[in-house]
């Protein structure tokens, strides 16, 4: 904190060297102020989260979630965008379906992840009840109003599950690089200004197509649909192919990799993220009846995914850790394992170094 004069008046009534001193204090005190915002900024980042598919509609549509990470962002409301305070560990903004009608929606990292408000209160081990009773205390301290009570009181239903909690149900792969105060300020500006109303499409207006719209602020033209391997849809997948993509030909994006785990329990585990074609290929029960009825649609897509289908995770991925050192709120961003050029190939996802690598 920098003290100031009252009024200009009060510093004109001191005598000339003490008004000298007083402006070399201020000169000094706006210079400081200029580094420390340069430091606040300092490895701000952008990430998209693509988030693995889990249960009965994960194994129906195997293409998974994706959202957006960005470290120097917060949540004034989750539909109203601020620069990040000290201590604080960014925002997950993503489009969502059937929640309160609006069409995105900003939740803190933490809650996002866990469902708690403090790292250290996540579980290391979680089972479904569990799982329910953290996410509905969180709901009915900070949500109420996006996912009220049902008529007896109780927890509602719907799609407001998905806000926190995620990575009680599923890995997430995330792929960073690096942005400017500048550009975050164009995007809170951009996204605070424009009417949040729910238009959710599966095939025109999903949370990859979201994905790509946040990203093209920070990165234009990086994204691109997948006309062959994906029928023209948006994928999480194919947002990451475009990341990785475009983060190789502009290293000075510096482009890195990180997973988050799944949290252990007893909660299934999830499921490799897939694309269209990819996911008709890999699924016998699908593959088989169509070989025999279309052989002709079944032969493209297997070409498709061949020849433009394929993402080789990386193996070595850092495990992202909210509560590492090297990840204090003063810093948080994830520091993720820098990319190599792609190779083709079937996925391989990362495995955790070690059993306890998965907690929070």
């Amino acid at each position: 904190m920098h003290r100031r004069p009252q009024n200009l008046a009060s510093a004109a009534a001191h005598p000339p060297s003490f008004a000298r001193r007083l402006s070399c204090v201020s000169y000094l005190a706006l210079a400081l102020r200029l580094l420390l915002t340069a430091s606040l900024h300092a490895h701000a980042s952008v990430a998209l989260l693509m988030e693995e598919p889990y249960g009965e509609f994960g194994a129906f549509n195997p293409t998974g979630h994706a959202a957006v990470y960005l470290n120097r962002i917060c949540a004034a409301s989750p539909t109203q965008l601020r620069a990040c305070q000290p201590g604080e560990f960014g925002v997950v903004i993503s489009r969502y379906h059937k929640i309160d009608g609006f069409d995105w929606i900003a939740i803190p990292l933490i809650p996002y992840l866990y469902a708690v408000d403090d790292a250290a209160d996540a579980p290391t081990s979680v089972d479904k009840a569990q799982e329910a009773a953290l996410r509905d205390a969180y709901r009915r301290k900070h949500l109420e109003d996006l996912a009220p009570d049902n008529r007896k009181g109780g927890t509602p239903g719907g799609e407001w599950i998905q806000l926190v909690g995620s990575s009680y149900d599923r890995t997430i792969h995330g792929f960073e690089v690096v942005s400017s105060a500048e550009q975050d300020a164009r995007f809170m500006a951009l996204f605070n200004d424009r009417r949040d109303v729910s238009h959710f499409n599966l095939f025109f207006h999903n949370c990859a197509d979201f994905s790509r719209t946040v990203l093209d602020i920070y990165l234009p033209h990086a994204i691109h649909r997948n006309f062959i391997a994906d029928i023209g849809l948006t994928t999480p997948k194919q947002v990451a192919r475009s990341l990785v993509k475009y983060g190789e030909e502009h290293p000075e994006v510096e482009m890195s990799a990180f997973v988050i785990p799944q949290v252990q329990g007893s909660i299934k585990r999830s499921h490799p993220v897939d694309g269209v074609a990819e996911s008709l290929v890999k699924s016998k029960k699908y593959l088989l009846p169509m070989a025999i009825l279309t052989p002709e649609i079944t032969g493209g897509a297997v070409v498709a995914y061949l020849a433009d289908g394929r993402m080789k995770l990386p193996k070595d991925a850092t495990i992202f850790k909210v509560d590492d050192p090297v990840l204090d709120p003063g810093d948080p961003s994830p520091h993720g394992t820098p990319i190599a050029p792609a190779a083709s190939g079937d996925d391989v996802p990362p495995e955790p170094s070690s059993p306890t690598a998965s907690a929070p």
